[in-house]
């Protein structure tokens, strides 16, 4: 009985954790996501447009 409960808990529980080169392929993902979010986020139109939200809401009635 204890082998079976052992052989599905190794199962359920195998190991999930990256190897390095998984970590590094995440951490190449992420910085073009950023690279991208920031050219995104600082280019002019989307810049103003963020400006002018924050205006409106720092100007805004309670």
């Amino acid at each position: 009985m204890y082998q079976k409960v052992e052989k599905v808990r190794k199962l359920l529980c195998g190991d999930a954790g990256m190897v390095t080169s998984e970590y590094a392929m995440g951490i190449i993902a992420a910085v073009g996501f950023a690279a991208v979010l920031y050219a995104v986020v600082t280019s002019g139109q989307v810049s103003a447009e963020l400006q002018d939200i924050v205006k409106r809401a720092l100007s805004a009635r309670m």
